[in-house]
């Protein structure tokens, strides 16, 4: 299994296989703490080739710097069925997103998004969470 695309984005969607992002981000500002992000996606697109054929479990999880979840565990489901329909067939991909809604953060910080498959780490997606800086957001990104 390969990943090919994760990331945080305001919105997607999929439209028979083909996944559509809009605004892909890794860093969220607030001008006070605790914040909440009212809306979000998480998107992932991975890549299948025959070795992964089965059915396979997948959890995201939503940790901070301390390895303390922010969110409760996420686990996928249903399970993804890995099925190729012919040998002739040389991968298949598979598009996840999960829509998120009122994400509490309490503190700046680094945020890490996990993506588990049967229970092992395959891809992690960074997310920094930090304080507004007026004085920089003539400049350009705050970062």
């Amino acid at each position: 299994m390969t990943v090919q695309i994760a990331t945080l984005c305001d919105s997607a969607s999929d439209y028979n296989g083909k996944l559509c992002m809009l605004g892909a981000f890794d860093m969220l500002c607030a001008r006070h703490f605790p914040v909440t992000h009212p809306a979000c996606a998480l998107v992932i697109r991975m890549m299948f080739t025959p070795e992964d054929n089965g059915r396979h479990s997948f959890t995201v999880r939503c940790l901070d710097s301390n390895g303390n979840e922010v969110l409760k565990p996420l686990p996928l489901d249903p399970a993804v069925d890995v099925v190729f329909p012919s040998p002739f067939v040389p991968f298949v991909t598979r598009n996840i997103i999960l829509n998120l809604q009122n994400i509490r953060f309490e503190r700046p910080g680094l945020i890490s998004w996990q993506l588990e498959k049967d229970g092992k780490i395959v891809t992690t997606i960074p997310l920094r969470v930090t304080l507004f800086d007026e004085s920089r957001s003539a400049t350009g990104p705050a970062g």
